[in-house]
């Protein structure tokens, strides 16, 4: 980091900056904290810490096993928050040694006790009696056992290949026929996945589930017939599951990826979860033969992998969750014949369509809209973007569908979209199959703007369709987000929009755009002037301050130009869900700034920025964070929200992210949080997402 470039911050990194990973955890902290959360209802606290758990997944396949190659590689240069990767890791070791105590705590001293109480019960197999037993048994030798393949350690069965997150048993058994030297034998069971995590012991009134792995501990002599069980224990692994590909070398980027998602199952170990009492022989073997390192070793107490605690969040006890979530089909919208996609396309003409996700309904309007340009007869060509999708995806059965009928059908796929590699090579071969015109994107970025684009014919001319948004075009995760997104018939967007399908698909590297902020040639230059810009109006005396809100923020420009507009005196309030680096409230530095993040019911996934401008409040939305990644290495798109009903409606839903009266975390000077649940007259505040959804319903 240059000194020279970003003078603030190298005064003395560990004071200006939070590093990335510890600013990650303490995120997934606060989800942590929503599963410790009495006022949360018990079954969503369930699947908090399920995601809690999921979440340390990814972390450690691809954030810890990064750090574990810089270690490989020798590597002892400080990062821009002054730490060497062996002091990061050191920290990261403790901090999530802390984590795991703390969501074991959770779990089996709070989530359990209170799931017993509303008669929900998970218990060990010592606690069955003797009815339940005999079901569970059954349902063994019915269901269990036909997928279960024990795979023996010997000299003529080499060490198994053991699959990234699986959960497993290690097993020794003795051979009794044998020498006391050679009785002693060792076999790896894998726990299937494709079964429920923990099964239901009865029909009873009482639901009480136990751990899939104690139900084939229990039934090991089925599985070793003849052989005396020694002893036995459950662990799990963590693979580096980072890709690595060289497009310029690659002739084929689809073929590449899908050599490089066949290679990434074989990744090396990064973490081992075991029994927190487990020692001896047996895991020395474990551990020798997987090539992971006593730092590496995670214990906890049994059951092992609470993602699946899904299962028990699943189940139908509605008054312990969340209350019924209705979302609304946009007003603009309503009046719009279901069957007529002229009307459907007229709404869009007379004015443009702000949507609010989850609260307004991505199903009428988004999927909507690319399912009416593909039945619309009008309709000439459709340009999408697929960054992430579902898995039953009707906007990529919108495009075959408007492919089949002779309709002109660009897809730009990132089949690099991480965990979503597989699905997006599979949906690239079924759009090509149906005549889809298929690229990647530019060589070297991903593509991660949300857009789409429809070219239809009225009255002998061509007008153009857009929409843009701060959230993928997945139905499933649209219920479950809170984006924004931007239905348009405006034909500078509509221009701006085609420039930039076509810088995708072919070759325009100068182009340039009215509305649009484009990363990664524009969109950096354009904040930060921004930015600089409300300096300038402060220091005039004009209406001046900044806010934002993304997932995450570490730019270090874009730190140093918020650090320098809060030395004038320009106010920013920042609402950051994941990853900040900045630090709030330090004076001399940062005093102007607060940070605030907000999690709850849905995932806060939009990109909001507002700058005074001197008193004519300018507004973006878009799908970047202020990430290098985002900035420098994707393609993003940020829109100016030019309606006056619109920037209102963007600065109202700022002002609620930033009130006293809406619960969030706030960060303290040393970086750490504080989580605000009390008003100022000390009243315990409502939750967040019940307040948005009763002013949309009240809106009405």
């Amino acid at each position: 980091m240059s000194s020279q470039r970003f003078p603030l911050l190298a005064r003395s990194p560990r004071e200006t900056l939070i590093d990335r990973e510890l600013s990650w955890l303490a995120f997934n902290e606060r989800v942590l904290e929503l599963a410790e959360d009495e006022g949360v209802p018990l079954l969503e606290r369930c699947r908090f810490l399920a995601i809690f758990a999921s979440n340390l997944d990814d972390f450690f396949m691809i954030r810890v096993a990064t750090l574990k190659r810089k270690l490989e590689n020798g590597i002892t240069q400080k990062n821009t928050a002054g730490y060497t990767p062996t002091e990061l890791m050191a920290e990261i070791s403790r901090k999530t040694e802390e984590l795991i105590a703390r969501q074991t705590k959770c779990f089996h001293e709070r989530i359990m006790p209170e799931l017993n109480s509303v008669g929900i019960e998970i218990i060990k197999w010592s606690d069955l009696n003797a009815e339940e037993s005999a079901y569970v048994n059954q349902i063994f030798q019915e269901k269990i056992f036909p997928v279960l393949t024990p795979l023996a350690v010997d000299p003529s069965h080499p060490f198994p290949y053991i699959s990234g997150l699986s959960l497993n048993l290690a097993v020794v058994v003795n051979q009794v026929d044998a020498s006391e030297e050679d009785s002693k034998l060792f076999a790896r069971v894998k726990v299937p996945s494709n079964l429920p995590r923990f099964v239901e012991t009865s029909t009873n009134r009482t639901r009480r589930f136990i751990p899939l792995e104690q139900v084939i501990v229990a039934n090991l002599e089925h599985l070793f017939p003849g052989m005396e069980l020694h002893t036995h224990f459950a662990f799990r692994i963590t693979r580096n599951a980072d890709l690595e590909i060289e497009e310029e070398e690659s002739e084929d980027l689809l073929a590449s990826m899908e050599q490089e998602l066949l290679r990434r199952k074989f990744g090396p170990a990064v973490r081992l979860e075991i029994d927190r009492d487990i020692e001896g022989e047996l895991l020395n073997t474990l551990m020798e033969e997987l090539g992971v390192k006593d730092h590496e070793v995670s214990r906890y107490q049994e059951p092992l992998d609470l993602t699946g605690l899904n299962r028990i969040a699943d189940l139908d006890f509605p008054e312990l969750k969340y209350p019924v979530f209705r979302n609304q089909v946009h007003k603009d919208l309503r009046e719009a014949e279901p069957d007529s996609t002229e009307a459907f396309f007229d709404a869009i003409k007379r004015h443009e369509i702000l949507l609010h996700h989850p609260y307004e309904s991505f199903n009428s309007s988004v999927v909507r809209f690319l399912e009416s340009a593909a039945t619309d007869p009008h309709v000439l060509a459709i340009k999408q973007t697929l960054y992430r999708t579902s898995g039953d995806s009707p906007i990529v059965a919108a495009l075959i569908e408007a492919a089949e009928a002779g309709k002109q059908v660009l897809a730009v796929i990132e089949i690099r979209a991480r965990f979503d590699e597989q699905a997006n090579v599979r949906w690239a071969r079924k759009l090509e199959d149906a005549g889809v015109h298929v690229v990647y994107g530019l060589v070297g970025f991903k593509t991660h703007a949300k857009l789409s684009l429809v070219v239809r014919e009225e009255f002998g001319a061509i007008r153009r369709y857009v929409h843009i948004g701060t959230g993928n075009y997945n139905p499933k995760t649209a219920r479950m987000y809170e984006d924004f997104g931007l239905l348009s018939a405006d034909a500078v967007l509509g221009d701006d929009i085609n420039k930039l399908f076509n810088q995708l698909s072919g070759f325009a590297p100068q182009t340039s755009f009215s509305r649009l902020l484009v990363a990664p040639r524009t969109l950096r230059p354009g904040l930060i002037e921004r930015i600089e810009r409300e300096v300038t109006n402060h220091q005039a005396g004009k209406p001046s301050y900044i806010r934002i809100k993304l997932n995450s923020i570490m730019d270090e420009e874009f730190i140093e130009a918020l650090y320098r507009a809060s030395g004038a005196g320009v106010k920013i309030d920042l609402v950051v869900r994941g990853i900040c680096a900045l630090r709030a409230g330090i004076p001399g530095l940062s005093e102007n700034i607060t940070v605030r993040s907000v999690l709850g019911r849905f995932l806060e996934h939009s990109r909001i920025f507002h700058f005074a401008h001197g008193g004519n409040d300018e507004l973006w939305i878009g799908s970047a964070d202020l990430m290098h990644r985002n900035l420098d290495r994707r393609v993003e798109a940020m829109v100016n929200i030019n309606q006056p009903d619109h920037k209102r409606m963007l600065i109202r839903a700022l002002d609620h992210y930033l009130s006293d009266t809406s619960p969030a975390w706030i960060m303290r000077e040393d970086g750490g949080w504080h989580h605000a649940v009390l008003g100022p007259d000390r009243e315990p505040l409502t939750d967040f997402h019940a307040q948005v959804t009763d002013w949309y319903r009240l809106r009405e």
